[in-house]
């Protein structure tokens, strides 16, 4: 098996703390996209109610659920995930190959909520943000 070169992972932040949403490691950055579109449209689409099960894909678990309170986070990860490589999508397959880290950062301004997406490459120089390290 080769090694696993990057990662993605989800937190989200409200009063200045950062909890841990959900994480994975896989082999390319394609999958890195993949798994956060993923977690992207099941946290827009579990929006009042329970989210879809999760997916066996790669073993992956999948991000715990967030309840926001206001429609634009939901609608804010719902239109990343469309977006297609035209748009935003290319936007983060380029920056993953150029080494850099792929944000998605939506808020929940009636709670003072932001739920942030991110993926990068291991090794690439550039640690995630501390907001993104998993908490103990």
């Amino acid at each position: 098996m080769r090694d696993l070169v990057y990662v993605a992972a989800v937190t989200a932040t409200a009063g200045g703390r950062a909890v841990w949403l959900g994480g994975i490691a896989v082999p390319n950055r394609r999958l890195v996209l993949r798994w956060l579109r993923r977690q992207a449209l099941r946290l827009a689409d579990g929006h009042g109610r329970d989210l879809p099960p999760a997916s066996p894909w790669l073993r992956a678990r999948d991000v715990r659920q967030v309840t926001f309170h206001g429609s634009d986070a939901p609608e804010g990860l719902r239109a990343w995930a469309w977006a297609g490589d035209e748009g935003r999508q290319g936007e983060a397959i380029s920056a993953l190959e150029r080494g850099l880290p792929a944000l998605l950062t939506v808020a929940d301004p009636a709670v003072g909520l932001c739920v942030t997406l991110a993926g990068w490459a291991v090794g690439s120089g550039d640690p995630p943000p501390l907001h993104l390290r998993e908490e103990n």
